[in-house]
């Protein structure tokens, strides 16, 4: 092996820890934006889930307040 086989080698060993380097930055990024969707998904599921509750109680209401007015 030549030294210009050797910095050739160098030189793709180079690049391809770059490469590396730049997908484990790549993969981070992906991953924190996983974990924000995942984060707002979660919100929004509370808010239906407290929505959700909301119009069931106010369905409970009305109920009653019609049975009532059909008792008068």
């Amino acid at each position: 092996a030549t030294t210009g086989d050797f910095n050739s080698l160098k030189a793709r060993v180079d690049a391809l820890e770059a490469g590396v380097s730049q997908s484990q930055t790549d993969a981070a990024a992906a991953r924190s934006a996983a974990n924000n969707a995942v984060d707002t998904a979660n919100r929004a599921m509370d808010k239906a889930n407290e929505a959700n509750a909301r119009s069931i109680d106010t369905e409970t209401k009305i109920d009653r307040m019609f049975k009532r007015a059909m008792h008068k």
